[in-house]
């Protein structure tokens, strides 16, 4: 079984089409990290080991850890710093610790809900699979970019009322993909896995597998106006926070940062999410002390990138009547007064200050009182560095679809807001 295109990065992933690019190229969030580092590397920033001691953090450098990324430039810490924070991962299907299962003549694999998924998005889909593998010496990644799998709706001459009653789906029993006939064959996956792999079968040891759509990312509508691709809640915000960190000048001041936490869609409590202390601890290290640290972190701004909901016009009334967002009016600056989002007065008036550097509009979002507000890794953010954060992000619908849709000039504009917010006084 072949594996998917490997990340070779020729310059930078710039424009609509090298967004594409990346959101193909990125079906878990290793792959997104493997990609972003690889993309760091061509711009000349060096690689920081976790484990070392890091006795000059100055420069262009970066660190990963699993399914996240810590990236910067840093000169001085006298102006504080300018932080742009995204998350990895994105709600899907994951393969459970013993998959190799079936009935009825199927051969299928066990899987689990991952986040807030609209599950059944992932129905009558061609899936490829991807992740990483434990193994002896390591962890390797693999994807299968090929139809392997597929999660098939039931008939509606066996189910006469689901047009009138709506489709309801038992994430237990209703949504195990088939990927062959025959009977159920124990080690079937860890030996397609570890042949993508170029591994032998008895050195995977364990693994961190999702499936993904394979239909490719394009630009769409009848004056190309979208973007439809898959993991746009977060991976436009990944991208655009990538782009406007190669742009910041290689001595920045303030000192520049990038963070993309995996396992926000979850709650970012893990080692590596939001929750953690991988941002605070790399910021120490880079200030070089804690009494370094302090004073530059009560000069710092943080913004929270992360997709935004657009008024759906199917279903305007789902939306807070006194803000409308439309796709591709700039993007959306989120607030809420129970701390949803992190955004305060404060930080609205930063991130609205680079949008007008920037020459790109700016929209507010509000979210109704009836209905209960997502979040981000804003809150996180804010809390674990004490520093000031807004979120914004770019307007999109169907948000925790399979695939998505948002403007197709929007993450462009994104991009150049927050390069300007990198340079914003504080």
């Amino acid at each position: 079984m072949a594996d998917g295109a490997g990340v070779a990065v020729d310059g930078q992933d710039d424009g609509v089409a090298g967004l594409l690019a990346f959101i193909d190229a990125c079906p878990t969030p290793f792959h997104v990290v493997e990609r972003a580092a690889a993309v760091l590397q061509a711009a000349g920033f060096a690689p920081m080991d976790e484990a070392a001691d890091w006795p000059d953090a100055s420069g262009s450098r970066f660190v990963c850890r699993d399914g996240s990324l810590v990236a910067w430039r840093h000169h001085t810490c006298e102006a504080g710093f300018r932080i742009i924070g995204a998350h990895t991962d994105s709600p899907n299907l994951r393969i459970t610790p013993q998959p190799d299962t079936g009935q009825a003549g199927y051969r299928q694999l066990g899987v689990e809900v991952y986040g807030g998924a609209l599950i059944n998005s992932w129905l009558d889909r061609d899936l490829g699979v991807a992740g990483r593998l434990a193994t002896p010496s390591g962890t390797r990644l693999f994807r299968i970019d090929q139809p392997v799998l597929r999660v098939p709706q039931l008939a509606i001459h066996l189910d006469r009322e689901v047009n009138q009653k709506g489709l309801l789906l038992n994430p237990q029993t209703h949504l195990a993909p088939v990927w062959g006939l025959g009977l159920r064959s124990p080690g079937e996956f860890a030996n397609v896995v570890a042949e993508a792999a170029g591994l032998a079968a008895d050195e995977v040891l364990a693994w961190d597998a999702m499936l993904h759509d394979l239909t490719p990312s394009t630009v769409a509508g009848i004056d190309g106006e979208f973007i439809f691709a898959p993991r746009i809640d977060n991976q436009v915000s990944c991208w655009a926070g990538l782009q406007a960190l190669l742009d910041a000048p290689a001595e920045a001041v303030p000192s520049t940062v990038l963070c993309l936490f995996d396992h926000e869609e979850v709650g970012s409590v893990s080692a590596q999410g939001a929750t953690s202390p991988l941002l605070p601890t790399v910021l120490e290290r880079i200030a070089g002390s804690r009494d370094s640290l302090h004073p530059a972190l009560a000069r710092s701004l943080c913004l929270s990138a992360d997709g935004a909901h657009a008024t759906h016009p199917n279903y305007p009334e789902r939306h807070e009547p006194d803000h409308h967002i439309a796709i591709g009016d700039g993007p959306v600056i989120k607030r809420n007064a129970n701390l949803r989002y992190a955004t305060d007065a404060v930080g609205e008036a930063a991130f609205a200050a680079a949008c007008e550097k920037a020459g790109v509009g700016h929209q507010i979002y509000a979210h109704r009182n009836d209905m209960p507000c997502g979040s981000t890794i804003g809150p996180f953010a804010a809390a674990t560095t004490g520093v000031t954060t807004v979120d914004a992000g770019v307007a999109q619908l169907s948000m925790h679809s399979a695939r998505e849709m948002c403007g197709a000039q929007d993450p462009l504009d994104f991009a150049l807001a927050l390069s300007a917010f990198l340079s914003v006084a504080g």
